[in-house]
């Protein structure tokens, strides 16, 4: 793949990780879509004097602080208390994934995922649609079955979060991404569930050769059905932005038109997902600012949002109030990678991206 030089390929994949574990970090203390809405997060952030948000959240004040509880994990996920990453499932359904790649190769199969789950991942770190599949899993059944049977989180968010790594080991090339993605997303999603790991993932990939947010999301909607609700729903973000429809209506907008799916559908944090892109413009702490003040599934959104700004920039010009904190390490349930060091999973993850065949 001989999209970009060696050493840039190496510095975007880097900033992919790095980029999704600090999205992931800053969104984590506000995880609750139904209760941190964007209205209450800035006033969270105009309490602690953080707006402009351009910094990991703010512990909660000593004081005054009274319906704004944070979720349990804060004390490890707030600026001056971050030593490397909290676990998250976010960041480990990419760790997963790739060792799914390097001992399967990119052939697998949905049964290998299946299994790959089962050796390497503690069934009570699993959520929704995955933990049904999970026990569907255990229980004997298979794909496709494992997705249908009792599940009633199929288009929930829990795909799109696995689909990172099938972008940053296909970089410039959104088919394969997307390919790989629907691959594993069949195992526990259907509809615009699995359209969202594979617009994720397209979406990823091409943000190694897109110009900027804009092209990268208008290629990733090549790959996906045109009149599903996700493509109708990120064409209608987009439109608004192209309007010059200001951010905050452009929330509003899109709340009245998806937000009753509920706070985990795919549907509507794509939307958020993609206002904070495209009103990122390209640079990395606004992008991951405004994503997660979008709210909804904010710890999700801000991971696949840095991941792609990450991607975008590079890790070198990550700039170091999000890098340095994470100490080049990450916590992870995925059995034998808790402690592993961020930049060894980006080298992993570049010697898959240039394979060739």
């Amino acid at each position: 793949m001989g999209l970009l030089p060696h050493s840039e390929l190496a510095d975007r994949i880097l900033g992919g990780w790095t980029g999704r574990i600090a999205g992931n970090m800053l969104g984590k203390p506000v995880e609750r879509g139904d209760h941190w809405t964007p209205d209450r997060i800035d006033r969270y952030l105009r309490l602690t004097d953080a707006l402009p948000l351009t910094d990991y959240l703010p512990p909660p004040p000593a004081a005054g602080a009274d319906g704004f509880e944070l979720r349990p994990e804060w004390p490890q996920c707030v600026r001056g208390r971050i030593r490397g990453s909290c676990r998250d499932d976010d960041v480990d359904y990419s760790i997963l994934g790739l060792h799914l790649l390097e001992t399967r190769g990119f052939d697998f199969t949905t049964e290998q995922v299946g299994e790959h789950w089962l050796l390497r991942l503690p069934y009570l770190q699993t959520f929704t649609a995955e933990r049904t599949a999970y026990r569907n899993l255990a229980n004997g059944l298979k794909p496709p079955l494992t997705a249908t049977y009792d599940n009633p989180h199929q288009e929930w968010i829990g795909a799109l979060i696995r689909a990172d790594v099938y972008g940053w080991t296909s970089p410039g090339d959104p088919r394969r991404a997307a390919s790989l993605a629907r691959r594993d997303a069949v195992l526990s999603h259907t509809g615009n569930g699995v359209y969202g790991a594979m617009w994720a993932a397209a979406l990823i990939a091409a943000a190694f050769a897109a110009p900027g947010p804009r092209d990268a999301l208008e290629t990733s909607l090549e790959r996906i059905p045109a009149s599903s609700r996700l493509a109708r729903t990120v064409r209608h973000t987009i439109g608004l932005y192209e309007a010059g429809v200001e951010w905050p209506d452009a929330l509003a907008a899109l709340a009245e038109e998806s937000n009753h799916l509920g706070w985990i559908h795919t549907v509507p944090n794509a939307a958020v997902l993609t206002a904070g892109l495209l009103y990122g413009e390209g640079d990395f702490t606004r992008t991951i600012a405004l994503t997660v003040r979008g709210g909804l599934d904010t710890d999700s959104n801000g991971a696949t949002a840095g991941s792609v700004a990450g991607v975008m920039c590079g890790a070198r010009a990550i700039p170091s109030q999000w890098s340095e904190p994470l100490q080049d390490r990450v916590r992870s349930a995925v059995f034998g990678f808790d402690g592993v060091r961020i930049s060894e999973l980006a080298e992993r993850t570049l010697r898959l991206a240039t394979l060739t065949g």
